[in-house]
């Protein structure tokens, strides 16, 4: 059974004919795996690339070795990067981010376990990013994002469509 969220996503995006990438480092592909659980999905969604290791955010998706080394991988500039180099390569009008530290391991002071930044590019060069820092397990940690990743892209697509009922209809 799909996601409700993803299944109206899905709906959403095909009203509005648009469509979305996803971008994926520590969900390891869970926000593109709900989105192609719905039935048809692929009218609107582009697919996912899942670049877990740092080099492969700067192969696949060109985040600046700079960015890397500066900022770190979990990082709002990275999460920034990832969101435009993954709308870029698979050409989707929506673009979501995430890059995290999933646990039990990996965190420090100033990056704990569970600390997760998401970035959504949407129409018009929409920018929305986040930071968070959940407090489960590996998997609830997984879930978390990606269902805050979903209602971001909701979000991104119900300013779209604002936007547009605000632009009038010339009279």
């Amino acid at each position: 059974m799909a996601d409700p969220l993803a299944a109206a996503i899905v709906e959403q995006l095909r009203q509005e004919g648009l469509t979305l990438s996803t971008a994926e480092t520590d969900t390891g592909g869970l926000i593109g795996s709900l989105i192609t659980d719905v039935p048809g999905c692929s009218v609107a969604y582009r697919g996912s690339i899942v670049p877990y290791h740092a080099a492969a955010q700067h192969t696949l998706l060109g985040v600046p070795t700079d960015t890397l080394k500066d900022d770190g991988s979990v990082s709002e500039e990275t999460a920034l990067a990832l969101a435009r180099g993954c709308r870029n390569a698979l050409g989707s009008d929506i673009a979501i981010s995430e890059t995290g530290i999933t646990g039990p391991t990996g965190g420090r002071a100033d990056r704990p376990v569970g600390t997760v930044w998401l970035a959504c590019i949407g129409p018009g060069d929409r920018v929305a990013v986040e930071r968070h820092v959940w407090d489960s397990d590996r998997e609830g940690n997984k879930t978390r994002t990606a269902q805050r990743a979903l209602q971001l892209v909701q979000e991104a697509i119900s300013d779209t469509d604002t936007s547009r009922d605000d632009r009038g209809d010339g009279d």
